[in-house]
């Protein structure tokens, strides 16, 4: 993509007027925006889907059944909306806490190439997280775990927790987090403690609807980002707003509506350390593939050729230590 493609998108972040998703849409040459499938290994990284089956015997423990969410997911289904905006490989994000699953994605993952990585759901506080963890290591699509602030209290004093973060930092895996403030602040006291351990901060930090930024989200977001071990994904931006909860898949698509929150990421982490992902499915509680997708490309394609590819690509890369 030129930079001139997104005019409007430069005067959005220097002066703040309405940049609908359609425009920008609009303006990607249609030989750019539908890329050959042979074309998959220069394409763009999508470092957060979520793959499931509900229909499986086993069923699934998310989404919950009468969920706009609750039906098969699978990598052909996510290849068909992100392949037209030139998004050909995935990191896989394992939110289902049944151990196995993170086998079904590595079996999903052999047959298909799209899926570049895995980040894992372990539990910490499971007596069998060493032998778990040493399991799936030995696959090298395996390449960290994600904790959840609501579900694994992220405490770098507790000793249980500590050992298990430093297992990670041995095995050369990632740690990835999801949560507001309280785990940012966390997060700089882990990457501190290991500073050999890199640390992804899931979906902006929780930002929230990026017109009604909190203090603490912003200070937090600060704090965390001095330490050079951590990286941040802009995603999740659109199923954050205000009107996501409230009208499904109408989340704002104006990029002047999301400036706050992308600004700040900016300011803070540089183009080095931020990444990009959809979400995807669950980015459609705000909007379409393709309209988280416009935002973030316009901005980022404003930023320069050079960030662009960084966030889209480059930093996947080198942080995942992704093999291509």
């Amino acid at each position: 993509m030129h930079r001139r493609m997104f005019g409007k998108a430069a005067v959005a972040l220097a002066s703040g007027p309405m940049l609908a998703v359609s425009q920008v849409l609009a303006q990607v040459p249609k030989s750019e925006a539908r890329p050959a499938p042979e074309a998959a290994a220069d394409g763009i990284i999508d470092t957060h889907t979520h793959f499931y089956d509900p229909t499986r015997k086993e069923g699934v423990p998310w989404p919950t059944k009468g969920s706009t969410l609750y039906r098969p997911v699978y990598p052909a289904d996510w290849k068909a909306v992100a392949r037209p905006f030139g998004v050909t490989q995935t990191v896989v994000v394992e939110a289902s806490p049944w151990l196995e699953d993170n086998q079904w994605i590595l079996d999903l993952a052999e047959k298909d190439r799209s899926i570049v990585g895995l980040i894992g759901n372990l539990d910490p506080a499971d007596d069998g997280f060493p032998e778990h963890l040493n399991r799936f290591t030995k696959n090298p699509l395996f390449r960290g775990i994600r904790w959840r602030g609501d579900k694994v209290p992220a405490d770098v004093a507790n000793e249980t927790f500590r050992a298990r973060a430093k297992s990670l930092a041995d095995h050369q895996m990632v740690l990835e987090l999801n949560g507001g403030p309280p785990l940012h602040l966390q997060a700089a006291k882990i990457a501190k403690e290991f500073p050999s351990l890199k640390i992804m901060i899931d979906h902006v930090g929780l930002a929230g609807d990026a017109q009604h930024l909190s203090k603490e989200w912003i200070e937090s977001i600060k704090t965390v980002a001095e330490r050079p071990n951590v990286s941040i994904k802009i995603s999740a931006l659109t199923e954050q707003t205000r009107l996501s909860d409230k009208e499904f898949g109408h989340a704002p698509r104006e990029l002047h509506e999301y400036l706050p929150i992308l600004n700040h990421c900016w300011t803070q982490f540089g183009d080095k350390r931020l990444l990009y992902g959809s979400d995807w499915p669950v980015c459609e509680k705000g909007g379409s593939y393709g309209d988280q997708f416009a935002i973030v490309k316009a901005y980022f394609d404003f930023r320069g050729k050079d960030a662009a590819a960084n966030y889209f690509k480059h930093n996947a890369q080198k942080f995942y230590g992704l093999k291509m």
